[in-house]
């Protein structure tokens, strides 16, 4: 919503022809881009070059020496336009953005000061610098959404305590921990230390670590260093920690139920590891867990060498990454290997995932069939938890906007196809907590090595953390050395240490060579022209096929080949049969399809309508076939759902709704309904050895059950050769 006085800022920013300080959209809306450019005002007007949007040492400088305070004294008014321009940013009363000192700014100037905790620091109305460093961020000094009173209060009382010094500036006091708030923690830890401000720098380094080691709190323990146990306490979301300068028998209990929590020794003192447990994802990165993860095979004397170091689980991949040459993936034999030396597993999905841009709803739909077809192949067994992994800092955005959709449609479809096994993700606290929160995993394997990213900087361990990665470490020697990550466990995920008869991946489909893009496209073509007496573009024998050219439907069966080769895949059945019925149902469309699918949804919102069913989508299919279809893969174990009444206008309906709106969903059902059709003419169910009559039979079925069915059979028989020409050499690779 609009914010009036926001606007008029917005146009003291726009006022400016300066190089260096851009226009900014006039909309009323408070954003990093109109702080950013109030900063670069600031700095023109105290005579800075460059322009930057940091508010860095040059300005905190420059101001300290012009203003050292900008009160009702000073008589800069484009100063003092910032000021109250900022003011109203944050949510303040700034006057009228005039250029002048009034009671009004003098006021909320006040008020923020308390609300930052520093007035007792900065007493007065007066702006400091660092006051006029944090008002130009987006940062809240009042309690926010999912933030808590007690946090606020830590905050304030941190910036209270150590805003003096020279590398302390003030944090949010909005109730929520963060990255910033973790930082300013670990400032305050060393400056409790004795460090002065050039060696303090807010990381938790060697110096820090040895620093906490002689400053352990206990039961009787009272003063600062409580205060700043306690607070870490509370940060780390601990039911029942309150902020205290005495250690208590209450702040003991809390204290072994984190110790309990993450695995620590439980003695309810604040020893050294405790303190690095509640500081930095790691923890104490030195202890030894019993879980490890590795992209190198595990031998006999590996898996010896293992065991004799204490380790009793090992994380392996189910596949490579697309293109690269690390061969990470499990090898043939290595978990029975494990499994006679006394070592259980758990299964790791990563093909790449180092990117944002890698996440999407169709990503995860074809992760999850391949790691499903990949699971089963090695033998895991109903009940293994597979672990997908988001091997990259995401942003609160990226999770929202990315990662969110993924797992969702990795959720989705592993319970649809492989309900056996179990959903985890491996990723940073932030990315496990939030996936977690919205239903779509059973347990994280946290990235804590990763200290640097800031989904772990300011955020507790997620509550269903089964593995925690601390550390790689090198164990064994000679023939038995292997670099692993040594990982602390939580006892919600045992792995697995027995395993069925794996599926074999012979003769199963893979990707689409895209080289041989072109040569399909001309023997697709010459098909359709010479056999199926279809041109390019248009239609003949009383078809009107005129929405899409052989080509367009071509390329649209192409975008899908990920898709496509996942469902073959994971069905164990020919791509080439999956694609004859979407390519001729793509290429027959026309607009009597579009008109029918107007009626249907005319007859079930409100018209007059009686229609209430169609084929729609690409391949071309009733609500009630899918239905039938869907129904008679879950009773044969192929899928995973809920039986649904074709009967039932209710359930038509949402069938109908999903086929017509889900482009994936639709291509997904179209090889239930060729499996369901083959077992209702009582051919073979389409397989990997599947005959070309039986092929032929089920094909038809896909069309109907009168005789012009079976010349649709015959005529996708010969389109089925065509693909094949191109899938089967490829099978062999």
């Amino acid at each position: 919503m609009a914010d009036e006085m926001v606007l008029k800022a917005q146009r003291f920013i726009n006022s400016y022809a300066v190089d260096g300080i851009p226009d900014v959209e006039e909309n009323g809306r408070t954003s990093w881009t109109v702080m950013h450019a109030l900063t670069r005002v600031l700095q023109h007007e105290l005579g800075l070059t460059p322009l930057s949007d940091s508010f860095g040492p040059a300005t905190l400088t420059a101001l300290r020496s012009r203003f050292p305070v900008i009160d009702a004294n000073t008589r800069h008014e484009a100063v003092c336009r910032v000021v109250q321009s900022a003011l109203y940013c944050k949510g303040y009363d700034g006057g009228d953005i005039e250029g002048t000192y009034n009671p009004r700014v003098a006021a909320s100037v006040t008020r923020v000061k308390q609300n930052m905790g520093v007035s007792g620091v900065y007493p007065g109305d007066g702006v400091t610098p660092k006051v006029f460093k944090a008002l130009l961020t987006m940062d809240a000094y009042t309690v926010v959404s999912g933030g808590t009173d007690q946090i606020r209060t830590i905050q304030q009382w941190l910036n209270g305590r150590y805003v003096g010094r020279q590398n302390f500036f003030v944090i949010p006091c909005d109730g929520n921990f963060s990255r910033d708030v973790q930082k300013a923690l670990i400032y305050a830890l060393q400056f409790e230390m004795g460090m002065s401000d050039a060696v303090a720098t807010g990381a938790f380094g060697p110096a820090t670590r040895d620093g906490l080691r002689n400053h352990p709190v206990a039961q009787g323990s009272t003063g600062t260093w409580v205060s700043l146990f306690s607070a870490a306490m509370v940060f780390n979301r601990r039911a029942g920690a309150a902020f205290t300068d005495r250690f208590d028998a209450s702040l003991g209990d809390r204290v072994e139920e984190f110790q309990n929590f993450v695995k620590l020794p439980v003695s309810g003192r604040g020893d050294f590891q405790t303190w690095a447990s509640l500081l930095v994802s790691t923890g104490d990165h030195t202890r030894r867990g019993t879980a490890s993860d590795c992209v190198t095979e595990v031998t006999a004397a590996r898996a010896q060498a293992l065991r004799n170091a204490g380790y009793r689980i090992v994380g392996r991949y189910l596949a490579n990454y697309a293109g690269s040459t690390l061969n990470k993936q499990i090898r043939p034999g290595e978990l029975g290997v494990m499994a006679a030396n006394g070592l259980r597993s758990f299964p790791i999905y990563q093909t790449n995932g180092g990117e944002a841009s890698y996440f999407s709803r169709a990503t995860g739909i074809a992760d999850a069939l391949h790691a499903i077809e990949r699971a089963r192949h090695y033998g895991y067994r109903a009940g293994t938890r597979i672990y997908f992994a988001v091997d990259f800092d995401a942003l609160d955005q990226q999770v929202a906007e990315r990662i969110l959709p993924h797992f969702r449609a990795v959720r989705d479809t592993m319970s649809e196809h492989g309900s056996e096994y179990q959903v985890g993700i491996y990723g940073p606290r932030n990315v496990c907590s939030r996936v977690r929160a919205a239903g779509f995993t059973s347990a994280s394997f946290v990235s804590g090595m990763s200290t640097g990213f800031s989904g772990n900087l300011g955020y507790p361990l997620p509550e269903d953390w089964a593995f925690d990665q601390i550390a790689t470490v090198k164990v064994g020697s000679g023939s038995g050395e292997i670099e692993i990550d040594n990982n602390i466990v939580s006892g919600r995920d045992d792995g697995q240490g027995e395993y069925d008869m794996g599926q074999s991946d012979d003769g199963l489909d893979v990707s689409f060579d895209k080289a041989q893009r072109d040569a399909m496209l001309a023997d697709v073509q010459s098909y359709f022209v010479n056999v199926m007496k279809v041109p390019e573009q248009g239609g003949t024998g009383g078809l009107a096929f005129s929405v899409r050219t052989t080509t367009k439907c071509f390329d649209i069966l192409m975008d899908h080949d990920w898709l496509l080769t996942r469902l073959a895949r994971s069905l164990r059945m020919r791509k080439a049969l999956i694609q004859c019925p979407l390519m001729w149902e793509l290429r027959a469309m026309n607009t009597a399809d579009g008109l029918a699918d107007e009626l249907v949804i005319d007859h079930y919102t409100g018209g007059s309508s009686t229609k209430n069913d169609s084929s729609t989508g690409p391949g071309q299919i009733f609500a009630a076939t899918a239905i039938r279809s869907r129904n008679h893969a879950i009773r044969q174990g192929l899928i995973a759902g809920t039986i649904m009444d074709a009967t039932k206008e209710s359930d038509l309906w949402a069938v109908w709704q999903r086929l017509h709106d889900d482009t994936v969903h639709n291509m997904s059902t179209v090889p239930l309904v060729l499996i369901e059709g083959a077992h209702d003419v009582g051919a073979a169910r389409p397989g990997l050895d599947t005959s070309e009559e039986d092929s032929r039979r089920a094909l038809a079925r896909y069309n109907g059950t009168d005789e012009s069915a079976q010349g649709y059979g015959t005529a996708l028989l010969g389109l089925y050769r065509v693909f094949e020409k191109y899938h089967a050499p490829l099978r062999g690779q």
